[in-house]
């Protein structure tokens, strides 16, 4: 017996994002950016905000840190920890 497989792709239209009320200043510095970088400005602010999307929040990344440090522990007092953070600065 033969199984065939059909696979369909769906075209997602992609969605809009309308930001209101950007200063001026701000706008200028970000077309400043996107120029530099060789793009429109809607082609920087896409990129941006989707490295800014793939970036864990804070909320989460000291969540991370939080659930690391219970899980390792550390065996050095913070007293230590500090003196050799010193000691690395010199």
């Amino acid at each position: 017996m033969r199984f065939a497989c059909i696979c369909v792709i769906m075209h997602v239209m992609p969605t809009s994002i309308t930001i209101r009320d950007v200063p001026d200043d701000v706008r200028d510095e970000l077309a400043s950016r996107a120029g530099l970088a060789g793009r429109s400005l809607q082609e920087h602010l896409r990129a941006e905000l989707i490295a800014l999307a793939q970036r864990p929040s804070v909320a989460v990344l000291i969540a991370r840190v939080r659930e690391r440090k219970a899980s390792g522990g550390s065996r050095l007092p913070a007293r230590k920890i500090l003196a050799h953070r010193d000691r690395d600065r010199r």
